[in-house]
């Protein structure tokens, strides 16, 4: 099986100062990884750098074999890559149907956001709702659900539940398990400890810009000074 998503020997920079040092890491159809490491390590340039959101000095990003150095950051949505930034990118001044369809060159299959619907009851309650009044868990839904509305094979997700209350962690964690069994590959950023052990079937940890371990859940829960190591938590 190849993989969905293949990242080699990635370099970047912000400015002068580096911050991926020769980041290697691979994603499969319909699994989920997990990028993690304390904060400052470069898990989200990692992703930037993957979707040319941040210049790439070295290195190869390949998606279903082919090179994204091709292809400008605005394209990739239309090649199958779906992106949910950390703070969800949500436009409040917009209704949630607003936000669902914003982006989109032609009307998709009504199959499509009956599906949504359908995951997300919340945003079909409120559709015709400003987005910037729903609460921070039901905006990150809703992120979620307008990135499903390109029908993406590979979704990157960065801290989808930082800050939400635990009743709504639980429900996107669903999601996500959901999508990834729908064949979906998900490449995850997550502080959340727990919730990376439960979603990933690998993980990579990450400092100063590199990969640094790659374990599977049971192998990192069975690891605990590595978990302390590189995560400064206890299991």
């Amino acid at each position: 099986m190849s993989p969905v998503l293949e990242v080699a020997d990635l370099l970047a920079s912000i400015g002068r100062v580096p911050v991926l040092r020769g980041v290697t890491l691979h994603v499969n159809p319909g699994e989920t990884v997990a990028l993690l490491g304390r904060n400052g390590v470069g898990k989200t340039s990692t992703l930037r750098t993957i979707l040319g959101l941040l210049p790439r000095r070295g290195g190869r990003v390949r998606f279903n074999d082919k090179d994204l150095a091709t292809l400008a950051a605005h394209q990739l949505s239309g090649e199958g890559i779906g992106y949910v930034p950390q703070g969800r990118g949500i436009f409040g001044n917009l209704t949630v149907e607003e936000n669902l369809f914003l982006g989109l060159r032609h009307r998709p299959d009504p199959s499509i956001p009956d599906y949504i619907y359908a995951r997300f009851p919340r945003l079909k309650e409120r559709r015709q709702q400003s987005a910037g009044t729903l609460s921070g868990g039901e905006q990150q839904i809703l992120a979620l659900g307008r990135c499903l509305m390109r029908s993406p094979r590979l979704i990157l997700l960065d801290e989808p539940t930082e800050g939400i209350m635990p009743k709504l962690v639980n429900e996107i964690r669903r999601e996500i398990a959901a999508i990834a069994g729908r064949g979906v590959a998900v490449l995850l950023i997550e502080q959340n400890l727990r919730t990376a052990l439960r979603l990933a079937s690998r993980i990579y940890l990450m400092e100063k810009g590199v990969i640094v371990h790659e374990a599977t859940p049971q192998q990192l829960s069975a690891d605990p000074s590595t978990v302390h190591r590189y995560l400064g938590v206890s299991l």
